[in-house]
């Protein structure tokens, strides 16, 4: 055969990918073909692909996966984008091949790489071939983990990721879903009801808006391909091409016109969002919210202080009072670590009551979950500040990298109050027979509200900042220009921690 003369027929060929039914069927489901998906993530004409020509089997263009280099806002990237046409983008041995030199090839040019994943997931027909082997679908998952903290690593998720398959975004460090089409699961529904009876699914069982709300596995519910693009491409510009680069700097934007002051309510018991506090503290339109749906007592994003990225780690009293639960523990120590990975400066906002208490917080390892937060805190080596805002009590306040943490400094608004815990708790905790004991009204209020004015003058904030607990005291106006003065100066932190392989940390 002369394959010079069917060259431009059989590469157009593979690269429209399975039969014009199944195109027809990703459509009407409001879904891209992989390579549309690559335009519209990569700059104009910077695709160039790997192994177009994988497989010979015709019905098996390209063996169902795309892969190849581009570059994202003028920066290189790898990727990896399934092909759902063909054979509902499955996995044969010439996939997984694929896949791994693709992750092989970023950590050797040291450049993020971004999964494009709408897989159902191994061929079962091909197990023997794809599998078990040194270079089976597991030498995937093995080298995403070696890439971990080395390059960023990003999934869009346009439908199913299916059983071993689920890993790939599990690995990854953010995973954007796109609402009604993608899913993640370890079994399909009718392997679930043969193995354990219940009856389920797939958008019950593993939905994005379960994983997004839930489970916490997604980052980003998006209603539609573009808008899940459009997050990876906005969460790879806080982020350096690998982790010995700092991270990218933009042009500076001044904050929105909100006064910071009337946002903060005196009374600590008063809930409000704290959403509005970084609107008016950060750059203008810089802030992206990272699991904004779930756990949202903890508010984690990237945004921009003079153009500088950083990571922001704040309680949001809106929402079961701002208390840490396991699971935002859970969020803030994997975006304490993403950050500390990638040099991107952390800013902790506390206004935290502590961590939740109770029997079935006890029964659900709060302990550990809290220590895995804590944990992270104090292995993150990037310039690290802490602003207490309004409340930091307890094992809140290690949480939120204070005075012990490594913390660059400890700042404080006026409003700050720190302390073992509340004076009501306290006063409580201390007097609770005596109290008990005073038949009068009138003299027991008295009594309370005397053990708790002597309790908050023991905690006074001049008195903390007089014993070096915070290292300022700062109207909400002045905190901006303080803090881009501070990240300047910290600029090139020596960021020694231990000798060691790794941490023992808490899972």
């Amino acid at each position: 055969m002369d394959f010079s003369g069917h060259y431009p027929a059989e590469r157009a060929r593979i690269e429209r990918g399975g039969a014009e039914k199944y195109h027809q069927a990703a459509a009407a489901a409001g879904k891209y073909h992989a390579r549309e998906r690559i335009r519209r993530l990569c700059d104009p004409d910077s695709f160039r692909e790997d192994a177009l020509w994988a497989n010979p089997d015709p019905t098996l263009p390209a063996d169902g996966v795309v892969v190849g280099t581009a570059t994202v806002q003028g920066r290189p990237i790898r990727l990896v984008a399934n092909d759902s046409t063909v054979k509902a983008g499955s996995w044969g041995a010439r996939t997984v091949e694929k896949i791994i030199r693709t992750i092989e090839a970023a950590q050797l040019e040291q450049h993020p790489i971004v999964y494009l994943v709408d897989s159902a997931g191994a061929r079962i027909t091909d197990q023997v071939q794809l599998f078990p082997g040194r270079r089976g679908a597991g030498r995937i998952f093995h080298e995403q983990v070696r890439a971990s903290g080395r390059i960023p690593q990003a999934c869009a998720l346009f439908g199913p990721s299916a059983a071993g398959g689920a890993y790939i975004p599990a690995f990854c460090d953010i995973v954007a879903m796109v609402d009604g089409n993608a899913s993640m699961y370890l079994g399909s529904p009718r392997m679930v009801e043969m193995v354990t009876g219940e009856k389920t699914t797939l958008e019950e069982m593993g939905g994005a808006r379960v994983h997004c709300e839930q489970s916490g596995v997604g980052h980003f519910l998006c209603r539609n391909e573009d808008e899940a693009i459009a997050d990876v491409r906005r969460w790879l510009s806080y982020l350096p091409s690998n982790w010995t680069q700092p991270a990218p700097v933009r042009a500076a934007r001044p904050p929105l016109p909100v006064d910071l002051a009337a946002v903060v309510p005196p009374s600590e018991s008063a809930p409000f969002d704290m959403h509005a506090f970084l609107d008016g503290l950060v750059d203008r339109d810089s802030v992206l919210e990272v699991q904004a749906r779930w756990a949202g007592e903890l508010i984690t994003a990237f945004a921009r202080l003079d153009g500088r990225p950083v990571g922001l780690v704040a309680n949001n009293s809106a929402v079961r009072g701002g208390v840490l639960f396991s699971d935002s523990a859970d969020k803030a120590a994997r975006f304490v670590n993403t950050c500390d990975a990638f040099n991107v400066p952390l800013l902790f906002l506390a206004d935290v009551p502590g961590f939740m208490v109770g029997s079935a917080v006890e029964h659900g390892g709060i302990i550990r979950h809290g220590a895995k937060m804590i944990a992270a805190v104090a292995e993150a080596t990037v310039p690290k500040l802490c602003v207490v805002v309004r409340k930091a009590y307890g094992a809140g306040l290690y949480a939120m990298a204070g005075p012990a943490f490594g913390s660059d400094a400890v700042l404080a608004l006026p409003t700050a109050r720190i302390a073992v815990m509340g004076a009501e708790a306290a006063v409580n905790a201390v007097y609770a027979n005596k109290i008990a004991a005073i038949e009068d009204p009138a003299e027991r209020e008295r009594f309370v509200a005397d053990r708790r004015a002597e309790y908050e003058a023991d905690v006074d904030l001049r008195r903390l900042a007089g014993e070096l607990v915070v290292d300022d005291v700062l109207a909400p106006e002045e905190l901006r220009d303080d803090l881009i003065a501070r990240y300047r100066r910290l600029t090139h932190k020596d960021r020694r921690f231990s000798d060691r392989r790794h941490p023992i940390t808490p899972v």
